[in-house]
This record gives C-alpha cells, sequence and structure tokens, in this order.
C-alpha cells in the first residue's frame, strides 16, 4: 500500500515558501499541504502559487491546489434569459466593498441540509485582516435596504480568486457575480477563479482548465498592475429605488 505524502508547514514561518503545487495529491484531489497559519503574509503567498485554504474549524490547516482548476472567463460568463430578465429588472441595489463583514457572515451561515460551516471564526477574521489591506474584496446584493447575497474573494494583481458566495434570496449570489465579472473584464481582470467545479458554476459559463495551464495564467496576471484598496464599481450599476441602510449610507 502506498503512503500519501502531505507537506507540513511552520506556523511560525509565515514567509516560507510553499511546496510546488503540482506535488499535490490526485486523491482527495488538489491536498497539498497542512499546518502553518493564515497570518496576510501567508495567504498573499498562497494565492501567489495558486494555493488557497479549505478546511472545517475543528481541523489542521488544509492547503489545496486542485487539477483541473474551475474558473469563469469574466467575458464569457452566460445568462441564461430567466437571469437576464432578473437583472433588467433592477429592483435590487448592488455594491463593492460596502459590507464585508455581513458578506462574510452570509457566507458562513448554515445551507439547507448542512448545519456546519467550513468558513470559521480563524477563517473569517483572516479574510477581515486581508480586506482591511485591500486585499480582499466582497460585492453585496440588497433589496429594500435587506443584504440578500453577495459573495467575496482575494484580489492580486489582475487575478481574482473567488472564495464564497451566499443567497438569501432566488439569483442574488447570481446577480454578484455576473455584475462582478462585468466589473472584472472593464479592469482588464480576464479570469475568475472559482477553484472547485459545481453543476451551478458550469451552467453559468465556468470551465476547466489544467492545474498547469492555470499556475502558469495565474503566475502571469498576478504581476500585473491591478487595483489596490477599497473598489467601487466604475460601471453604471442598479442603485435605485433601493436605499442602503443608515449606518451603511457614505
Amino acid at each position: 500500500m502506498s503512503s500519501l505524502r502531505i507537506y507540513w508547514l511552520d506556523p511560525d514561518a509565515p514567509d516560507a515558501a510553499f511546496p510546488d503545487p503540482q506535488l499535490a495529491l490526485s486523491h482527495p484531489n488538489g491536498l497539498l499541504a497542512m499546518g502553518g497559519d493564515l497570518s496576510a503574509q501567508r495567504l498573499r503567498r498562497a494565492y501567489a502559487a495558486g494555493i488557497f485554504p479549505w478546511f472545517n474549524p475543528d481541523e489542521s490547516i488544509l492547503w489545496w491546489c486542485p487539477d483541473p482548476r474551475t474558473v469563469f472567463l469574466t467575458d464569457r460568463v452566460h445568462v441564461s434569459r430567466r437571469l437576464a430578465r432578473t437583472l433588467r429588472q433592477q429592483d435590487y441595489a448592488i455594491t463593492l466593498d460596502r459590507d464585508f463583514a455581513s458578506v462574510i457572515e452570509g457566507c458562513a451561515a448554515p445551507r439547507a441540509g448542512n448545519p456546519g460551516t467550513w468558513l470559521g471564526a480563524d477563517m473569517r477574521a483572516a479574510y477581515a485582516r486581508l480586506h482591511a489591506l485591500g486585499d480582499a474584496h466582497s460585492v453585496e446584493v440588497w433589496r429594500h435596504g435587506r443584504l440578500i447575497g453577495g459573495l467575496y474573494g482575494m484580489a492580486l494583481g489582475r487575478m481574482f480568486f473567488g472564495e464564497s458566495m451566499f443567497s438569501r434570496e432566488a439569483d442574488a449570489s447570481k446577480i454578484a457575480l455576473v455584475w462582478l465579472a462585468r466589473q472584472l473584464s472593464a479592469w482588464g481582470f480576464p479570469l475568475l477563479d472559482s477553484q472547485v467545479g459545481s453543476g451551478h458554476l458550469y451552467r453559468m459559463g465556468a470551465q476547466d482548465l489544467p492545474r498547469s495551464q492555470f499556475l502558469r495564467l495565474n503566475h502571469r496576471l498576478q504581476r500585473k498592475p491591478g487595483r489596490p484598496g477599497a473598489w467601487q464599481f466604475s460601471l453604471p450599476v442598479p442603485a435605485e429605488p433601493v436605499h442602503l441602510p443608515t449606518h451603511l449610507q457614505a
């Protein structure tokens, strides 16, 4: 019986290099390393190498780089006829980096049929730190002043790594994804990483890339000038007749 080889990361060395992502396991697909920490330095180094953390709150930190890698081309997100009607109605408002904390809490909330969450307190705090540093970003979808959906992720150069999304009303996360992709495309971000495929993502146009191809693109795109700091839409986006809650108004 062959043994599994998982690399151990020293939690006291956040600037240490990650193992070559091509050494990740096939089963489970993409598992590369465990341990380390969730410091901003470590997370930036991970995403720079095409690696992301994914683990349950009661587990050791696990680091992944699956093969294939699921991505969206930001100018080719598929919009169904029904979703197109929803987008045209514009009975919602959409914002960038307006309420990161509420978005990540929404992503961490238990889902139907799954009372747990993979987004534990340590992970939420880690991405909140990255948001404060201008590296992590959120998209918020509002209706009548209520947050109904959104997503968050990490940006390096002109590469965006989607982490999680949520909906409290039908199509809210799809609205967030479509508008984010449109804005990323306008800014010259050609790829939106969605890590691992699902039927929902494929129906919206996601496609799988061989890991080697993804890593080459990631290496190239993150070295292009990005958009540090808080984000705002430069595209004209729906903002009326919805009014944001008073505590979030500029």
